[in-house]
């Protein structure tokens, strides 16, 4: 008998309008657990690097992790893999919401679907029963709009829906997949509509088995009343109090944001505290969490003229920095971006990339005849145009790095916030920070805030306070980080072996995460500010030996996270990427320190096993990998 999962993949060819359901090998669970580990495995196994993103062999995969679904608190994350548009990689954004846990009570852990439909249509998977259905009802509508009217149209209210809008209908790179709750961007969605999917609709009634179920719920019970005991129980930080400067009090005081190179603090002052403070208890209507979590950290908006949505935690600064506008322009574009089913992220920074370009001439008034003279206008009247792909907007639907190639011209300057073709948060530095190099550069999960966190951004100010903090760590992985931690002096720099092994279990933790479908914030991202979670790598090999009945410690989860880790990056690798592409823009630090990024690089490659143009190789040997060796000898890459 499988436990915690199903052990049945769902596979569909859109080409053929086949539909089967493939038994899996367990010795796959063993060895990269679920979700993204799994997910990656087969990329590696099925797509090869001539394929391109847009290929009908391109595969587009939601997969579950291992605990999803199970009464493990937090376990709700599906994973969706591809090759991105915008960086010919592999992306693997995660979702949580409610979609997944019911895709295992489908009966399923993956969707797999291949090839491209010569019509829209949708999937509807109802337990065994499973349909390509008609959707050129549904061509054009939002996203909001899509999610009613397929749940009216099956007579399911129950029914989780994941779809694109009119953004992934058009290929736009910056396109999201939405389940309403959650969404899945760095290009999925431009995928999705690729091959002509506009939705997948799933209702669930079966049981998921646990080995040990009794056992299991006890542990769970105290990891709930643990989250309970937490201060910010209720929520991790209210926006509708006015709470933003308390929690993001390291970035307001130490980054600069946007392209304007501004920092926050210089913006907030007590006037700004209380226009956000007036706005979100004016639109913010309540919160919720995902499946089986009681977080409630998403934020319900309801502001005038856009559909209701959901606001979470970095999503509420992209439109505000890349415009300087206020609040309110912030949640109306948001809600318009969500129904149109674009990520939050990257699309502010490819507007303003454009405002930028027209304001130094490079773009002209011929390129955006017809543009309003102020900003919140530009910003509305670009935006449209990206997600129809008309005009200019079909140049920066490619996002910034391949729009400013194309555009020429010098707007290669102007590409401020790409790293590996894709764009970053834009958050800069005044001087080389050691750790957060090492993440902008080396991590593929193509956004540092989701691969941050376990430790601790800043150090406390005394050594007395450090100590303090390190007698209550349950959650450092052993002594080394906390002796780390000691020996950092407030202004100071971590050394460099520090830096890689920070880097290296922030890492590591996420790819946890993901392979099980927890929630990150319910593992790492507390430990950045110093809070106790329930999840680290001391208590999360009990929680899976319960659940699968696998016998799991600390030291094999370790490893198959970095067995998951490392055969990303040989897929990767094998698709192109090398050390050249490992560099943060050229403004990324007001101070640069070339020799140091280098001997970073260095370090951090020979600390992970990597050769010094960053292909796996002792790495390949430590995780058992020998048939990706194999491959990548018989392609001169190694």
């Amino acid at each position: 008998m499988r436990f915690a999962e199903t052990g049945v993949n769902l596979e569909i060819d859109l080409t053929r309008g086949s539909i089967e359901k493939e038994e899996t090998d367990p010795k796959l669970t063993e060895l990269y657990l679920g979700g993204h580990g799994t997910n990656t495995k087969l990329l590696w196994d099925r797509v090869p690097p001539e394929v391109a993103p847009f290929s009908p062999d391109n595969l587009l995969i939601f997969g579950t992790g291992l605990l999803c679904g199970t009464p493990v608190p937090a376990a709700n994350r599906t994973t969706v893999s591809t090759i991105s548009p915008p960086t010919y990689l592999s992306a693997y954004p995660v979702m949580g919401g409610f979609w997944g846990p019911e895709l295992k009570y489908a009966g399923y852990d993956k969707v797999i679907i291949r090839g491209k439909s010569p019509t829209w249509v949708y999937l509807w998977i109802n337990n065994n029963k499973v349909e390509i259905r008609d959707a050129s009802h549904l061509v054009g509508k939002g996203v909001r709009d899509t999610i009613e009217l397929i749940k009216q149209e099956l007579k399911q209210d129950r029914a989780q829906v994941a779809c694109i809008g009119p953004a992934g209908e058009n290929r736009v790179v910056m396109s999201s997949i939405e389940t309403g709750k959650a969404s899945a961007s760095k290009g999925a969605g431009a995928i999705m509509g690729d091959k002509r999917l506009k939705a997948i609709a799933v209702r669930g009634t079966k049981d998921i088995v646990v080995a040990r179920p009794a056992e299991l719920f006890d542990y769970c019970t105290k990891m709930m009343n643990r989250w309970r005991e937490r201060p910010e129980y209720r929520g991790r930080f209210s926006l509708s109090k006015g709470d933003v400067e308390e929690y993001e009090s390291f970035h307001l005081n130490n980054f600069a944001w946007g392209n304007a190179r501004e920092r926050i603090r210089d913006y907030w002052n007590d006037e700004r505290r209380k226009e956000w403070r007036e706005a979100f208890q004016k639109y913010v209507s309540g919160r919720v969490g995902c499946y089986n979590c009681p977080s409630a950290c998403v934020d319900v908006i309801n502001y005038p003229g856009v559909p209701t949505y959901f606001l979470k935690c970095w999503s509420v600064h992209g439109y505000w920095m890349a415009s300087k506008l206020d609040i309110d322009f912030e949640l109306k574009m948001c809600g318009i971006s969500h129904d149109y089913g674009l990520d939050s992220w990257s699309t502010p920074l490819v507007i303003a990339f454009a405002l930028e370009l027209y304001d130094a001439g490079i773009l002209t008034d011929r390129d955006m005849a017809g543009m309003p003279a102020d900003t919140a206008g530009r910003f509305e009247w670009i935006l449209d145009r990206i997600v129809r792909r008309e005009g200019i907007g079909d140049v920066l639907a490619n996002g910034t790095y391949w729009a400013a190639r194309e555009i020429g011209k010098g707007a290669e300057v102007y590409d401020h916030n790409s790293i590996k073709r894709l764009e970053q948060h834009p958050i800069k530095l005044g001087m080389l920070n050691y750790t957060y190099y090492l993440m902008w550069t080396t991590n593929e999960k193509a956004a540092i805030t989701q691969i941050e966190g376990s430790y601790p951004q800043m150090p406390r100010p005394t050594r007395e306070d450090r100590e303090q903090f390190v007698r209550n760590w349950a959650e450092a992985p052993n002594e080394r980080l906390k002796q780390h931690y000691l020996d950092w002096e407030l202004r100071g720099h971590e050394t460099v072996e520090a830096a890689c092994e920070i880097t290296d279990w922030n890492e590591t933790m996420r790819y946890v995460d993901d392979a099980l479908g927890l929630c990150s914030y319910w593992g790492g991202f507390g430990g950045q500010i110093g809070q106790r979670q329930p999840y680290h790598i001391h208590s999360i090999p009990k929680v899976v030996s319960l659940a699968t009945g696998m016998a799991m410690d600390e030291a094999e989860l370790w490893r198959i996270a970095h067995r998951n880790r490392t055969l990303l990056r040989a897929v990767n690798v094998r698709r192109g990427l090398r050390r050249a592409d490992e560099q943060v823009p050229e403004d990324h630090y007001k101070h640069r320190d070339p020799a140091m990024e280098t001997k970073l690089l260095d370090e951090y490659y020979r600390f992970k096993g990597w050769n010094n143009d960053g292909i796996p190789d002792r790495a390949l040997d430590e995780y058992g990998l020998d048939q990706v060796r194999e491959d990548l000898k018989r392609r001169g890459i190694l």
